[in-house]
């Protein structure tokens, strides 16, 4: 029985442990390269994005779409490099709840609708890198002897 159990739960935990690299630096080029490419595109087309935010009832929509198209923009650029990986996956993570809240409120009949949407992946993979950081391949692991020399 010994055996099994090291077998099924701590064999998997040693290997996963050469691994922890892997999924921060996995996250980050997968949501960083798609929102560096949506922010790009919507600035590109602002006026259309515009109508979509007039459209959704978000306030503000002149100053929001190109804000947010921003933040797409620069906090993708940041997650793929890792450099200001917790702030960039907050912002991201609050553009996530807003997008979910004003463009597919009206389609959430269940949990299961809710959890379908692309959105609701972004955010969790957003919450995850908010909470546990970019990973030690990234702009932040080099950065961060400076931060605590300058916090001393």
């Amino acid at each position: 029985m010994k055996k099994l159990i090291d077998g099924l739960i701590g064999w998997p935990e040693r290997t996963a442990g050469h691994l922890t690299w892997l999924g921060p630096l996995f996250a980050r080029i997968t949501v960083g390269w798609v929102f560096l490419w949506s922010g790009w595109g919507k600035l590109q087309n602002l006026p259309q994005i515009t109508e979509n935010f007039v459209s959704w009832g978000i306030p503000f929509p002149q100053l929001l779409t190109p804000f947010v198209s921003g933040v797409e923009l620069v906090g993708g650029l940041f997650l793929l490099v890792g450099l200001l990986t917790r702030i960039s996956a907050g912002a991201l993570g609050v553009t996530m709840i807003v997008a979910i809240r004003s463009a597919k409120w009206d389609q959430v009949d269940s949990l299961e609708s809710l959890l379908s949407f692309d959105e609701t992946a972004y955010l969790a993979i957003f919450l995850w890198l908010a909470i546990a950081g970019a990973g030690s391949l990234s702009l932040d692991r080099l950065l961060a002897p400076l931060a605590r020399r300058a916090s001393a």
